[in-house]
């Protein structure tokens, strides 16, 4: 009869640190943030596209509207047929969602995913989703016993990273893009494409050091434009990245954020067609109407402001009051046309966005359908001097995420360390 293998302990202890440094090579991190009630806010996706795709399909695959896709890309709605327009493979696009608190953390559990033929739970992660969710966690979400076996027209859920982190960071109006590390990036180049500090994204990711690795989710926090919506409104927690835009009140007002401050402004969609009145009582404004006279103790400013859509209905609120100074023409963000091509370069920036991937920049400024020239921006929100809290009260967490190649490492590993004596 052989000999009954025996532990070495020598190759065991060398085993056992050759297997946790492997281990730590073939896993990545994500930033979760945990919570404690059953509020929302709203969220980016950072997203790659895998491949050629529609307006609509991009916005089917995360349950969006196509025109919110739109606008959270300052991409020019008004292109012809816009929702069937093709977006071509590597372009990077925001996906804006909604972050909920399930189980203590936050995530997004809004998108579901129907499967095809040739489907795997590794194909729907790593290539359909860019990395943005793993195949354990599809499996986990999915309670999936066998994983090597999916029914074709399979709903399931797909479960996504965010983060809301109070709306804020250094008590500034921000909202989070959940971004998947590259290759070629790294955290001196991220925090340099969306405008931070090296030291904000180390804090809001709880990092004890700049170093990232492919596949690594960070949350990158992205100055805002915020609202002060009642809670009774349907977009309370409206709030605007800046440089872009937002629809709300079903497609007939459009809120813009900057450049050149952190006020929210809304106006009439440029695709409103049926809306109830966004008229200001008592008043001849329109919703983004803006007018001012100069007097002796400054300027006298009179404005329609949005409050909100409540019950099928766009509420206006006007407001008057003294300023130093009169206000100018209110600047809009830069629309883009719908790209068409990717840039060479573009797959190996740290964090292309649709401004510099394709199409070209396309300015254009947007008036409201009185024909009147908006003025200072009216919306009654935060502004840049209003503290709410900060992303640094919140606490983050670096969640290790296996890779595919974990367990085959794992078992190899496991079957060394036992040796015959």
């Amino acid at each position: 009869m052989p000999p009954k293998p025996r532990r070495n302990d020598v190759p065991l202890l060398y085993n056992i640190i050759l297997l946790l440094n492997v281990v730590s090579l073939v896993s990545s991190k994500s930033t979760i943030e945990p919570c404690s009630n059953s509020d929302s806010c709203n969220a980016l996706l950072g997203y790659t596209l895998y491949t050629d795709l529609k307006v609509s399909e991009v916005a089917s695959l995360f349950q969006i509207d196509p025109i919110a896709l739109l606008t959270a890309n300052s991409i020019d709605i008004s292109y012809p047929d816009i929702e069937n327009h093709i977006l071509p493979a590597r372009l990077f696009l925001k996906i804006p969602i909604s972050c909920s608190c399930v189980d203590g953390i936050r995530k997004s559990l809004s998108t579901h995913y129907k499967t095809r033929p040739s489907d795997t739970l590794a194909s729907i992660a790593d290539s359909i989703y860019a990395g943005l969710v793993s195949a354990d966690q599809i499996k986990e979400a999915n309670s999936i016993d066998d994983p090597s076996v999916l029914d074709v027209g399979q709903t399931l859920l797909v479960p996504l990273p965010c983060t809301c982190f109070n709306g804020t960071d250094n008590s500034l109006p921000a909202i989070y893009l959940s971004y998947v590390v590259r290759e070629v990036d790294s955290l001196t180049a991220i925090a340099a494409r969306y405008s931070t500090t090296i030291t904000d994204l180390m804090n809001v990711n709880a990092m004890g050091s700049t170093a990232i690795k492919a596949g690594d989710i960070l949350a990158v926090p992205l100055p805002a434009c915020a609202s002060n919506l009642p809670r009774y409104a349907s977009d309370f927690g409206l709030i605007v990245p800046n440089g872009s835009y937002a629809i709300t009140a079903s497609h007939c007002v459009q809120c813009s954020c900057g450049p050149g401050s952190l006020n929210l402004y809304c106006m009439p969609a440029a695709l409103a067609v049926s809306c109830s009145s966004m008229q200001c009582r008592n008043s001849n404004l329109m919703l983004g109407n803006v007018t001012w006279k100069q007097s002796s103790a400054g300027c006298n400013v009179t404005s329609c402001s949005y409050g909100g859509y409540v019950n099928g209905s766009i509420i206006t609120t006007l407001s008057t009051s003294l300023q130093p100074r009169c206000p100018g023409v209110q600047q809009f963000p830069p629309l883009v046309i719908p790209p068409t091509t990717v840039t060479g370069d573009s797959s190996f920036a740290p964090a292309p966005a649709p401004l510099s991937e394709g199409g070209g920049k396309l300015p254009k400024t947007i008036v409201p359908t009185t024909g009147s020239l908006p003025g200072l921006a009216p919306f009654a929100g935060a502004g840049v001097g209003a503290p709410l809290g900060s992303a640094s009260d919140g606490c983050s967490l670096m969640n290790q995420l296996s890779s595919f190649g974990g367990p085959l490492v794992l078992f190899l590993l496991l079957a060394s360390i036992w040796v015959p004596f």
